[in-house]
């Protein structure tokens, strides 16, 4: 089920968000501060290829002054701009009942595109 979920997800706007962390990837990895954040670019763009079937689960141990300080800095930069294009996103989705699996996925990347340093996504088990 899982397979079906995901072709349509890349089929309906999965291709064009995994385009945009790629592209935002490159552009954050042209400056040398920016390379761990277009390192967490690419990471994302794999997590959004293919999100069904998958969670997303806080790091163990949770991250330290590091990861909020990188948190911190994503939010300004690219952070909050993905993470309200997930949420209109979702709510496009969610208007009809075929989109309705679509949203949700949208909604579970949400706290990735947010607070990405911390977050990894697994597989369900």
């Amino acid at each position: 089920m899982s397979l079906i979920g995901n072709v349509v997800f890349f089929v309906f706007g999965g291709f064009l968000i995994f385009l945009g962390y790629v592209l935002g990837g490159i552009l954050l990895c042209l400056t040398i501060i920016g390379i761990p954040f277009g390192l967490m670019c690419f990471r994302l763009a794999g997590s959004v290829i293919a999100p069904f079937g998958r969670e997303v689960r806080e790091t163990e141990p949770p991250g330290g002054a590091l990861t909020l300080i990188m948190n911190i800095i994503w939010i300004i930069l690219p952070g909050l701009e993905l993470a309200i294009m997930h949420l209109i996103l979702a709510l496009a989705f969610a208007v009809t009942i075929i989109g309705f699996p679509i949203a949700v996925q949208h909604m579970k990347l949400v706290p990735m595109a947010l607070l990405p340093f911390g977050h990894v996504m697994r597989e369900l088990k």
